[in-house]
């Protein structure tokens, strides 16, 4: 996708400079030696926009929401991995990016709950959840 793309687009924009300083970061852990939280941070951390990215091509709209879930989900595990970051002993500040993190989980969880809540078979099912 080209930037342009991505500056149109609120969330893939958000998820996309949140990966920059994950990895701008997990740089600075892999300098202090901390490979393991970097690693998993890395991972976890990008993988939240690169579903954002993979969303705007779902095949329908429970693929859509399904896909939102999993950067959802992994916005969650970066927090996780942020949170561990924020209270190890010697490790690099990480406030700004456990703030952007929530920023980002914010908007993923609107995005969720309207595409629901716009899901014309969302009312026809409601009546058979228990």
């Amino acid at each position: 996708m080209k930037r342009e793309i991505i500056e149109k687009n609120p969330v893939l924009k958000l998820s996309f400079d949140f990966s920059l300083m994950v990895i701008d970061y997990c740089e600075q852990l892999d300098f202090k030696k901390r490979f393991v939280v970097s690693k998993q941070l890395l991972r976890s951390g990008t993988s939240i926009g690169a579903n954002a990215f993979e969303a705007q091509n779902s095949e329908s709209k429970a693929d859509f929401i399904h896909k939102m879930k999993i950067a959802a989900k992994e916005s969650d595990e970066t927090q996780y991995w942020l949170l561990l970051c924020n209270y190890a002993n010697d490790y690099p500040d990480c406030s700004l990016l456990l703030q952007k993190q929530e920023e980002l989980n914010k908007v993923l969880t609107k995005i969720i709950s309207t595409s629901k809540r716009n899901n014309p078979l969302s009312y026809f099912f409601s009546f058979f959840s228990i």
